[in-house]
């Protein structure tokens, strides 16, 4: 199996992780952790196990002039992609908010042309259009959109979020050829904890964690451990064999997996749409991710 293959097993993992990350945290909060609270300890957390990875990697030392880009890379990648999220989420609608999020392979497929002079595929450019046509589908059927008094407001810091994990995605792409993972994703999480202490301190230290459930500490457990964890250095892993448009293409599945995950546990159905929906997502992503023959990725 190349490396590429597992790359794409890798960043397919990941949107099983993110796909289910929705049920998980929905569990936890608002009822027990508020948002940012909750966004300070996925730091703190993933702060702590990267640097225990120290121990198990390379001993490799960053360069000072790279320190600036992985700052840049904690802010879009953590801060300002974790807050705005959060922030937007509890403004407008959940469907509102996952139609904006995947808007993101668009934004990256500008970005990496402009930024990095990656080449504009016409086969990539169709697969995210069939691959945003079904996600559309997916989210859209059979539900409203809603509305509030600061939806518009909500729906921007959304869009943030999408363009800030675009800009993030291509930050790291020369960080990755340059680095091993271990090396500096460390660090990248210890800025983010820096940049997102202020904001999350006060909701963190209003946690009740004695009337917290043990299932919601396990919860809590999961997204450290997987969410957050595995899901960054995953996808790092797959950013040394893939483009920043390659693997941007993913968050497509995290839909269709949350979707799979809901009828699982019995609270979603199966029906004609959402297999439609499946197949022109998985249609999407073969075409983004299919390597052509004069093309090396």
């Amino acid at each position: 199996m190349s490396k590429r293959t597992l790359a794409i097993i890798g960043a397919t993992f990941v949107a099983m992780i993110y796909g289910s990350t929705f049920t998980v945290a929905k569990d936890v909060m608002p009822t027990h952790v508020q948002p940012y609270g909750f966004i300070l300890i996925r730091a703190i957390g993933g702060t702590f196990l990267f640097w225990m990875l120290t121990f198990f990697g390379p001993k490799e030392k960053i360069e000072k002039k790279d320190f600036p880009r992985i700052m840049a890379a904690a802010f879009f990648g953590v801060a300002l992609n974790q807050l705005t999220f959060f922030k937007g989420l509890s403004y407008t609608s959940p469907i509102s908010a996952s139609v904006i999020m995947v808007t993101a392979p668009i934004i990256v497929l500008i970005l990496s042309a402009i930024i990095i002079k990656e080449r504009i595929e016409v086969k990539k450019v169709i697969g995210i259009i069939i691959g945003l046509t079904g996600t559309a589908i997916l989210i859209l059927y059979g539900k409203s959109i809603g509305d509030s008094t600061n939806a518009g407001w909500g729906n921007f810091l959304v869009f943030i979020n999408a363009f800030s994990y675009a800009i993030y995605l291509i930050l790291i792409k020369k960080l990755i050829t340059k680095y091993h993972a271990f090396t500096f994703i460390k660090w990248i999480y210890t800025f983010g904890l820096l940049y997102v202490l202020p904001f999350g301190f006060s909701e963190f230290c209003s946690i009740n964690w004695e009337s917290i459930p043990t299932d919601i500490y396990y919860k809590i457990g999961f997204v450290v451990l997987f969410t957050t964890f595995l899901a960054y250095l995953i996808n790092l892993m797959a950013m040394k064999h893939l483009k920043p448009t390659t693997l941007s293409v993913f968050i497509y599945l995290q839909p269709l997996f949350a979707a799979t995950f809901a009828i699982s546990l019995g609270k979603d159905e199966l029906n004609l749409i959402k297999i439609f929906s499946a197949v022109l997502i998985f249609t999407g992503v073969y075409l983004v991710t299919h390597k052509s023959k004069k093309i090396t990725e």
